[in-house]
């Protein structure tokens, strides 16, 4: 699909992502000026992780991929928004990635934070990154491509192994 068509979606995912990292609702249409803005609210680091993930919504799946022009799989697109955005060098494996940061209750969820499932009958075996008001942004399968999930969804309230906060808020 051209980055066109999955920019619409891509901005209205970023105002809810913000919204939830700010506690603002999605259709409040005006802010007081002495209000700091959604973007200066919301952490560098947290903006950039975001962003970063948001860039990669279309890229394809590809298995043990870990380079956005050839595609990616979910870990692999963890390691690629952590490394560009945050400087930070995660693990290659969902499961390994799993043990880095601190544990976080699904209710203290924080955009970027890591989300883990599992999809492949064992734990751990699949990540996303947390964007706010219960989505996340994940490399899902082959076939697919990098795309926006709601948590809320029966398939993935199942499959919820826990979360992991990576960098300071």
């Amino acid at each position: 699909m051209p980055f066109c068509h999955r920019l619409v979606p891509l901005l209205a995912a970023l105002g809810l992502a913000l919204a939830a990292a700010t506690g603002a609702h999605a259709d409040e249409q005006t802010v007081p000026a002495a209000e700091p803005s959604l973007l200066e609210r919301y952490t560098n680091t947290a903006q950039d992780l975001i962003l970063k993930s948001l860039e990669l919504v279309g890229i394809n799946y590809r298995f043990g991929g870990a380079d956005p022009d050839s595609g990616l799989d979910c870990s692999g697109l963890v390691q690629v928004v952590f490394r560009d955005a945050a400087g930070l060098f995660l693990p290659r494996t969902a499961r390994e990635q799993s043990q880095v940061g601190e544990r976080v209750d699904v209710k203290d969820l924080q955009p970027g934070d890591l989300v883990f499932f599992n999809t492949m009958r064992r734990a751990f075996s699949h990540v996303g990154i947390y964007l706010g008001d219960s989505r996340f942004l994940h490399a899902p399968r082959k076939g697919a491509e990098v795309r926006i999930e709601d948590m809320r969804q029966s398939y993935w309230v199942k499959r919820y192994n826990g979360a992991r906060r990576v960098v300071e808020k």
